[in-house]
Parts: structure tokens; C-alpha cells; sequence
């Protein structure tokens, strides 16, 4: 901020003091607004915009704290410098609590004191500004995209639930944005400036996923050369997404519990527990509510983690929101490649509309970011999308006759050669968790390169 563009109101009833402030103020190239009294100079902020304001302390009418007390209901953040005579520091400390900056003594280093406390009031001011403006941009960059009832609704739901510790499950299918939500909740809530912690808890090898939560200490198996802090550790103060706990092992998921209830963990060959301050924010793509009935997740734990249940609709249930979404996602890799796209054209949005979305949110992400790469500038078409067809059901190779075990291999890797070996993808289209995939095709001798 360039000192000729900083407005700083001064309040004093002694003219001789006020005269110097000003002329102090003035040399150094801001612009002063000059008051005798309390009242002058709340009229005078409330209708001015002013960047700082210092004031004498005992003033008639309107004390320098009777100001501050009415500054702050009209505005909390403008930074306020008391100005005290030699020995009222008492006064000026009790007036720091009610919101003051900061307070100078008057003497014959008031000049000194003076600049280098309106220097620093107005260094601070601008890191709160751009603080509020990371914090405000980190927000946007997580607000869940939608205008339909079901979408307002969500979104109330998450400005209700952020400010509280509680654990809210999230449910949806792969790609409608459930880890958006959780980062939403996060970045809205109290916590927003610890961290984020998130564990896919079906990419968690199987003999490490203790390790992984809750942190082992040195030799505490092979291979642990030294103590190592658990997610829930990593997490503490902030908070920890567990991405996919559907496919989490039954027996790590009564450890998981207990953690939930007595909020510490205990490492991988450890002896104490360590207390752990983590809000938990679960998602999942499967129906945990069958898994409970199959007693392949722990019904005891689903109702601990479903506090607030937030269920986020497929993109085929909310194709009128398509367009709002591709112009997000335009503006969005616009600003990320310097390109300029100005919009689509109607064609290719009835194109969108047309299409099943098997990948939801993600997969039209996907596809717009692959559309403005390719136009650069003007308005994408419909021959910038290239969906996926159907494979044709007489290349399956399926016979009567065949096993189910046969079919369903030859189904598994048909599926992998159409989504170019991307086994994430293929678990989303044939319906399973990537562990399970990842276990049929060890099972059939296949393994990552």
C-alpha cells in the first residue's frame, strides 16, 4: 500500500498536539483527517473510508476508549493507536484489550514512536487483508457448484455443520464431488488453518494400514527404521478425510472405533496413548447400510460415523445444472493455461446433456478440461468430446457354457483394455473397490509394473 493512498483519521483536543501528529503524518506522504473531538471523528469515519486511526486517550464529551468501543461496532478490524500522556500506561493496556492496536507514550519520542507504530499497524492490516482473501479464495476454490433444491440444500446443510467437531459421513457415487464437500466443511470451519489430512483407505496396503492411521515407533516391525506419526497424529488440531472407509479391513475398523471414542491412538509398538483432536469426515461410494447386514463393515462404528449424513446426487440427476458447470470448469482451466475460451456453444452443451456420465462430476471435468486445451480461444464445439461408446457385446467373448469365474475374469480385463489400464476407472465401471480389483487380477497373475 503506497503511503498517499492511506487515509488516517487523528483525534486530539489539544490543537498544538493534534497540529504535530498531522504534520508527522503528512511528511511521510499519508493523507490525515484531522478531529478535536470523539464525536467529530465518528461522523467523520462513518462516512469516509479510512485506513487507520489514532487518538489522545483523555478527550472531554468522547473519550479515546468510549471511541474505540463505538469504532468497533461500526468496524472490528480498522487498526486503532491510543495515545497516552508519560504514566497512564494502565489505561492504554486496558484499552489493547478492547481491541486497540497498539499505544504511544507522549514525549519527546512521540515522532520515533509514531512512525514506527503507524509502519507496523498498517503492515498488519495488510496480512490480515490478504489472509481474509486466502481464506475467502480457498473457500470459492471448495464451494460445491449447483443452483437446484437439492444442491441449496446440501450446501446449508455444510455451513451449519463446519463451525462443530461432529463426524459427517458423506455417501455418493465416485465422482460426484464428496471430497469437495469435505474440504468445503473443513476450509468453513474453526479449523481451517490446521491441516487437512485425507487417507484412501482402499490404497492402503493391507500390512500397514495400522501404521499408516496411527503411526508406528522405531522397530516396531520390519522395515520401521524410525518412529513415524500416524495420520490421526498429522491430523490433530484439523482434519482427517477417510476417503472410501467402506473398504477399510473389519479388524482395523474396531481399532478405528476406539479411536473415535477415546480420541487417542496407540502407535504400532507403543506403550502410551497419545491424545489426538482430529475431526472426522468419512466418505463412501458403497451402501454401508449392506455392508452392516453382510457384517463386512461393523454396525457399531456406521453409527458413530454417521452423525450428519450428507448424499450427494449423480450428474444424471442434475443434467439442467450442466451448463453452470462447464462454465466453471471453462474459467477454471482459462485462469490455470492463460487460454481464452469464451464460452460453448449450444450444441455441445445438448451433447453433455445427452450423455450418461458414468464418472459424474469428474468425468465432465475432464472432459471440459480436455475441450478448452484443444479450442484455446472462441467457443468450444461438439467435436472437441470424445465419449466412450459401449463395447459391443459379440466382442466379449462370452459363451454358453463358460463359468462364472471365466466370464467374470474376461469381463475384468475386456473392461482394464477399454479404460486404456486405468484400474481406478475400471473398478468405477465394473462397480467394485480398487482393492478388489487389485486382488482379482494378483488372483489371475497380473501384477503392476
Amino acid at each position: 500500500m503506497i503511503n498517499d493512498e492511506v487515509k488516517i483519521l487523528v483525534v486530539d483536543d489539544d490543537v498544538h498536539m493534534l497540529s504535530s501528529v498531522v504534520e508527522v503524518l503528512n511528511r511521510e506522504g499519508y493523507e490525515t483527517i484531522p478531529c478535536s473531538t470523539g464525536a467529530e471523528a465518528l461522523q467523520r469515519f462513518k462516512n469516509e473510508t479510512v485506513d487507520l486511526i489514532i487518538s489522545d486517550v483523555k478527550m472531554p464529551s468522547m473519550t479515546g476508549v468510549e471511541l474505540l468501543a463505538k469504532i468497533r461496532e461500526v468496524d472490528t478490524m480498522v487498526p486503532f493507536i491510543i495515545m497516552t500522556a508519560y504514566g497512564d500506561v494502565a489505561t492504554a493496556v486496558a484499552t489493547m484489550k478492547q481491541g486497540a492496536y497498539d499505544f504511544i507514550e507522549k514525549g519527546m519520542d512521540l515522532i520515533d514512536k509514531l512512525e514506527f507504530s503507524v509502519s507496523r499497524a498498517l503492515q498488519h492490516q495488510t496480512l490480515v487483508k490478504e489472509n481474509i482473501q486466502l481464506k475467502n479464495t480457498l473457500k470459492k476454490r471448495w464451494d460445491y457448484i449447483g443452483q437446484s433444491d437439492k444442491i441449496q440444500s446440501i450446501k446449508q446443510l455444510v455451513a451449519d455443520i463446519a463451525p462443530s467437531r461432529s463426524t459427517v459421513l458423506i455417501t455418493g457415487e465416485s465422482g460426484t464431488g464428496k471430497e469437495m464437500i469435505a474440504r468445503s466443511i473443513h476450509f468453513s470451519s474453526q479449523r481451517h488453518g490446521e491441516q487437512f489430512v485425507k487417507v484412501n483407505c482402499a490404497a492402503l496396503p493391507d500390512g500397514l494400514i495400522e501404521s499408516e492411521l496411527f503411526g508406528h515407533e522405531k522397530g516396531a516391525f520390519t522395515g520401521a527404521l524410525k518412529t513415524k506419526a500416524g495420520k490421526f497424529e498429522l491430523a490433530s488440531g484439523g482434519t482427517l478425510l477417510l476417503d472410501e472407509i467402506g473398504e477399510m479391513p473389519i479388524n482395523v475398523q474396531a481399532k478405528l472405533l476406539r479411536v473415535l471414542q477415546e480420541r487417542e491412538v496407540n502407535k504400532v509398538g507403543g506403550d502410551a496413548p497419545i491424545p489426538v483432536d482430529a475431526r472426522i469426515i468419512a466418505t463412501s461410494n458403497r451402501n454401508l447400510e449392506e455392508q452392516v447386514k453382510n457384517e463386512s463393515f461393523r454396525e457399531d462404528l456406521f453409527y458413530r460415523l454417521n452423525v450428519f449424513r450428507i448424499t450427494l446426487p449423480p450428474l444424471r440427476d442434475r443434467m439442467s445444472e450442466i451448463p453452470l458447470l462447464v462454465d466453471h470448469f471453462i474459467e477454471k482451466y482459462n485462469n490455470e493455461n492463460g487460454f481464452r475460451v469464451s464460452g460453448i456453444e449450444d450444441a455441445a452443451i445438448k451433447a453433455l446433456q445427452s450423455h450418461a456420465w458414468p464418472g459424474n462430476i469428474r468425468e465432465l471435468e475432464n472432459s471440459i478440461e480436455r475441450a478448452v486445451v484443444l479450442t484455446k480461444s472462441g467457443l468450444i464445439s461438439p467435436q472437441h468430446f470424445q465419449f466412450n461408446q459401449p463395447m459391443e457385446s459379440k466382442e466379449s467373448g462370452l459363451t454358453p457354457g463358460m463359468t462364472v469365474s471365466d466370464a467374470e475374469k474376461k469381463l475384468i480385463l475386456q473392461t482394464l483394455e477399454f479404460c486404456n489400464q486405468n484400474r481406478t476407472r475400471a473398478a468405477e465401471m465394473l462397480d467394485i473397490s480398487i482393492r478388489t480389483l487389485r486382488n482379482k487380477l494378483k488372483e489371475y497373475g497380473f501384477q503392476r509394473e
